[in-house]
This record gives structure tokens, C-alpha cells and sequence, in this order.
């Protein structure tokens, strides 16, 4: 357990506000963990992390005014700088505070921090070995290991104060292969609000294997068949669909100001009846778990999309009273130097009845997604492109030959409305999600869905 310092939150609050304000903030976060990054068959860098700080923002309507430290003995000041920042009505409500009972869900067997170093590079260096064992059109191994212990205390002039005591890992292998001219690369990743034990329940070496496989299996493959045909996005491909296509839109700041193909939607059929689109922060071991948000509210199961139709928005404090909208736990920041926004936790489609044989025995001609790769996405009119970085063509319904350069193309709406078919399965997805210049842990997850026709990019063959 981190030492926590004895702050006076409700005297800190009350000068924050001293020229009024609707309400304040403070933010205390003290983190450690370890990053470890292998290049060039060497340990590159090694860090040992260790960091503190406590930011405290005064909110007046859909404004914010914030400052942040990590002195303890600037706090009085900080708070009085804030309140320079604001004049507005006296703020005449008492503060007192109501401790939130505590809530985990981190799953932790082995605590990394107690984990000694010589142990965490002797796993980098197994996965280092098999990768680089595979041959000579082995060109670059990258392998990034870091786990983290945060704990945050947050108290709200609203009169509550929670603390959240989080734990994350992060094993990550990427490969870069070349032959014959033709440069491919492999990544494969595992981790979430898990400890040590996940990397002995997934040994190193099998994912060093699953990243260059990737990588080689696409090296020798064909070129893909461009233009509009039938999708199997599979379950093991992650909610790469899911968060881009419709989940960023969904963030109440994004879609209050008009900025989503989503905005002012809410009760409109967005989606098939097949759809179901759901953001849960409460499930056990999964990256963007956490028992409260970075504004002290409890995480949610919240759902966005039901059966098609548009249910909410992902809100955080300001959004949740500018737009009257229900609070739903999602105020996230990547750390104490940065205000709180509106960000997804982990968000999923909700899996559906077919067999995932079934629904690729269904296509006569297309592709089949086993993992996406990186991608953009307008939120503005739901427009992307995704990179498929292992695919393979369907033939007559069945998995055939692989297939390397596929993107897919198309609108997030439109694919939505299309989908009919959804497996019972569900695979999750790892990652970090950049929005306003922060990044924070989220997962992914999607069950095998069929995309009757969607454009993809690739080789153009004459008929």
C-alpha cells in the first residue's frame, strides 16, 4: 500500500473557491512501476518509475480552471492560484466530506513491484531468443515490458472523497521482417489490471512467436483483392471496430458540440437490431477497469447502443450536468497534469447467438479479418480506414490463402446498419487510447461479426 499524505482536503477545497465557482476538485496521484525496452538484442532502457503530484480544478458552468504540483508544500498556493482564476457568484454550499467505500478490480496473484528485475529480463530475454531464432528475414526484434501501481485519491466540493488503487502490466513484442524487398511487421501484446501471473499463464516465448508469425505469414502472402466485398471480422481480431467507428462519437464532449455523426441522436436506430454496444469499467482484470473514475465517480456498466437504438453518451461531471445526461464514470486523465475528459473504459459489442462457423460458412468470396491493425476514423461523419494486419481470403465459406495489404474502408453508421450476423464468441483487445493529447489504458472487444460488403483497399485485378 503506497503511503498516502495527510492533506486537509475540505480547507484546500474551500480556498479553491474562495471567489465562488459550481464546484472543486482535488486530485492526488502517486505512482510506481517498472519500463523495460529490449532493441537490438540489448536491453535499450530500464526505468524504475516513481512519481507524485496533485492537481486541483475549479469548474464554473462548462470551464475549468486548473493547476497542479507535485510539491506538497505549494498546495495552499496552488489552490489560491486557481482561485484567482475564477470570479464569479459565492460558492455557499458547506463541504464535508463522505468517505467511498473502497472497490477493486484488479486481478493480482503476483505483485510486479515485488517482482525482482534480473526476473523481468530474463522473460524479455526468452522472448528475445525465439524471435530472433526464426530465421534470417528476421530484421528487427522490439520487446516492451512495463507494469505500474497507481493510487489515486480524489475530493469533490460535492462531498465525496474516493481512492481508486490500480495495477497494470503490459508484455508487447513487435517484429519487422524483410525479404526479396517486401517489409513486414508483426505485434502481438498481452496485459491489463493484472499482475506478474499473467505472463506465466502467457509464456513469453509464445508471444515473441504469435508477433513474428504474423509478421511471416504475411511476408509470403498474396497481395489482397481490392474493392467491395463481404467481411468476417473474427472475435481473436479485438474491438479495433467497436472504439473507433462508434466509440469515440459516444463521448458526451464530442457529441455536445456537434462534433460525432452521433450528436443529438439519442433514441434514433444508429446501429442493426444486432447491436448491442456496451462500455463497462467493472470488469475484473481488464485494462480500463478501475473502481472510480479520475473524478471520484464509480465505474459503470453503461449501455450505449441497445438492440440498434442509441441509448447515452459516455459522460464525465461537466458533460453529465451540461447536456442532462446521467453520470456515468467515464472522467478520465493520463495523469495529474492533465484535467479530465469524456474517454472510454471498455467497450464491447455484446455477443450475439451463431456459431462463428456458421457465419463464415456463409460467404462464398471475401475476406477474413483475424487481427486488425491501426486506423483513422472522422468522428464527424463516421468515415475510416483500418489496416488488416493478418487476413486471409474466404473461399466458398471456408478460411483459404493469406493475404497481405488489406485495408478496409467504409462509414461507421453504415457498417453498423448493415451487420445481421453476430457470433456468440467475444475476444478482447488491449491498447492505449490518444484523445486531446492523452493517452489512457482502455480495452476492446467484439464477438465475429459479417460485414455483408464493405470497399477494400488492395491489389486491383482485372476480370
Amino acid at each position: 500500500m503506497e503511503i498516502i499524505p495527510d492533506i486537509n482536503y475540505e480547507k484546500l477545497l474551500r480556498a479553491s473557491l474562495a471567489n465562488g465557482g459550481d464546484f472543486s476538485e482535488i486530485y492526488l496521484e502517486i505512482l510506481s512501476g517498472t519500463s523495460i525496452i529490449s532493441e537490438a538484442k540489448r536491453i535499450e532502457k530500464y526505468l524504475a518509475i516513481e512519481e507524485f503530484g496533485v492537481g486541483i480544478r475549479v469548474v464554473v458552468d462548462d470551464m475549468a480552471a486548473y493547476a497542479y504540483t507535485n510539491d506538497l508544500s505549494c498546495l495552499n498556493e496552488l489552490a489560491s492560484t486557481v482561485a484567482a482564476a475564477v470570479k464569479t457568484r459565492e460558492f455557499t454550499n458547506g463541504i464535508c466530506l463522505e468517505k467511498n467505500p473502497p472497490i477493486s478490480y484488479v486481478v493480482l496473484k503476483r505483485d510486479p513491484g515485488k517482482v525482482d528485475s534480473s526476473e523481468k529480463i530474463e522473460w524479455i530475454q526468452r522472448a528475445q531468443k525465439v524471435a530472433w531464432g526464426l530465421g534470417r528475414s528476421v530484421v528487427q526484434v522490439k520487446i516492451h515490458y512495463t507494469d505500474s501501481k497507481k493510487t489515486i485519491v480524489v475530493a469533490n466540493s460535492n462531498g465525496y472523497i474516493s481512492q481508486d488503487n490500480r495495477n497494470s502490466i503490459i508484455f508487447a513484442v513487435q517484429g519487422v521482417v524483410s525479404q526479396k524487398g517486401l517489409m513486414e511487421t508483426g505485434y502481438e501484446q498481452i496485459g491489463g489490471a493484472r499482475g506478474f501471473e499473467i505472463l506465466e499463464e502467457n509464456p513469453p516465448e509464445e508471444i515473441a512467436l504469435k508477433a513474428l508469425n504474423r509478421a511471416l505469414l504475411t511476408l509470403h502472402a498474396d497481395k489482397a483483392r481490392g474493392g467491395p466485398m463481404p467481411v468476417v471480422l473474427s472475435s481473436q481480431a479485438g474491438g479495433t471496430m467497436v472504439h473507433e467507428a462508434i466509440g469515440h462519437g459516444l463521448e458526451a464532449d464530442l457529441a455536445g458540440e456537434g462534433l460525432s455523426v452521433y450528436s443529438g441522436r439519442i433514441g434514433e436506430q444508429v446501429a442493426s437490431k444486432a447491436i448491442t454496444v456496451i462500455d463497462d469499467g467493472t470488469l475484473k482484470g481488464l485494462r480500463g477497469s478501475a473502481g472510480y473514475d479520475d473524478e471520484g465517480t464509480r465505474s459503470s456498466h453503461t449501455i450505449l447502443v441497445e438492440n440498434g437504438i442509441l441509448k447515452t453518451y459516455l459522460t464525465d461531471l461537466i458533460t453529465a450536468r451540461k447536456y442532462d445526461l446521467p453520470l456515468s464514470g467515464n472522467g478520465r486523465r493520463e495523469s495529474y497534469r492533465h484535467k479530465p475528459i469524456p474517454r472510454m473504459t471498455n467497450t464491447m459489442i455484446r455477443p450475439g447467438n451463431l456459431d462463428p462457423d456458421d457465419i463464415l460458412s456463409k460467404v462464398d468470396r471475401g475476406i477474413f479479418v483475424k487481427k486488425m491493425g491501426g486506423g483513422q476514423v472522422n468522428p464527424a461523419n463516421g468515415d475510416f480506414v483500418f489496416e488488416v494486419s493478418e487476413g486471409y481470403s474466404i473461399s466458398k465459406g471456408q478460411i483459404a490463402e493469406p493475404i497481405r495489404g488489406a485495408t478496409l474502408m467504409g462509414n461507421g453508421p453504415q457498417i453498423l446498419l448493415s451487420i445481421e450476423d453476430v457470433g456468440s464468441d467475444l475476444g478482447f483487445g488491449i491498447g492505449t487510447c490518444g484523445k486531446d493529447g492523452q493517452g489512457v489504458p482502455v480495452a476492446d472487444a467484439q464477438p465475429t461479426l459479417l460485414i455483408p460488403r464493405i470497399t477494400i483497399g488492395g491489389a486491383v485485378h482485372e476480370k
